[in-house]
């Protein structure tokens, strides 16, 4: 998959080579108020599309945040799209500060994966969770507990990219795709689970753990 050994994002190429050919071009052309908006443009694409190393904790029994952010909702829901029952749901916000790759939190095989079209309400409310633009995938793990992790976009964000597709392996703590420009991560755990962070934590994808398995 993309982006597991680069500091930066390779989906930020193309807003980082625009802005820096047009911060070139207005510098040319000695448009100097231009050249200082352009050149902080580049250097915030250069901010936003970062994508740090990061250790998982030893503990492999762990699921860890596949995102930086705030935690903005923890509490019991009811999932009809796979689990036909109640979970425990867990969402993150990433604002445009945070890092916006996303981290796999537990292995396992992918066993489905969805994708709608939607909305781009403010993905800090909750009826982001159901109306906005968003792709999930379901993973299954060697104990055969699963685990759902949904990408969402926000009011800003316009693209959600998922890197796996369905039958792939997936490791703890690699990346596994991003949202452009301010967004949301929700994790469903399977009754039973013990979920340990609560609202107002900030989390560090790929090493923050959320909870453990049932």
């Amino acid at each position: 998959m993309r982006n597991q050994d680069q500091p930066i994002a390779v989906e930020g190429y193309p807003f980082i080579a625009l802005f820096a050919f047009i911060t070139l071009v207005c510098g040319l052309q000695d448009w100097s108020c231009l050249t200082v908006i352009f050149c902080a443009l580049t250097l915030f694409a250069i901010y936003f599309f970062r994508n740090p190393d990061r250790i998982p904790p030893e503990d492999e029994s762990a699921v860890i945040a596949p995102a930086d952010g705030k935690v903005i909702f923890v509490g019991e829901v009811q999932e009809d799209r796979y689990f036909k029952d109640e979970v425990i749901k867990v969402s993150i916000f990433m604002s445009v500060f945070n890092v916006h790759v996303n981290r796999v939190p537990f292995s396992g095989k992918v066993v489905d994966m969805f994708y709608n079209r939607g909305e781009f309400f403010n993905a800090s409310l909750d009826k982001a969770s159901l109306e906005n633009e968003q792709g999930g995938i379901l993973i299954e793990t060697e104990k055969g507990a699963r685990l759902l992790f949904v990408q969402i976009a926000g009011l800003i964000a316009r693209r959600i990219v998922t890197y796996p597709k369905v039958g792939d392996v997936l490791e703890r703590g690699k990346r596994y795709g991003l949202i452009r420009f301010g967004s949301r991560v929700d994790v469903y755990f399977p009754k039973g689970s013990d979920v340990e962070v609560k609202v107002g934590d900030i989390t560090v994808a790929g090493e923050s753990v959320l909870g453990y398995l049932p």
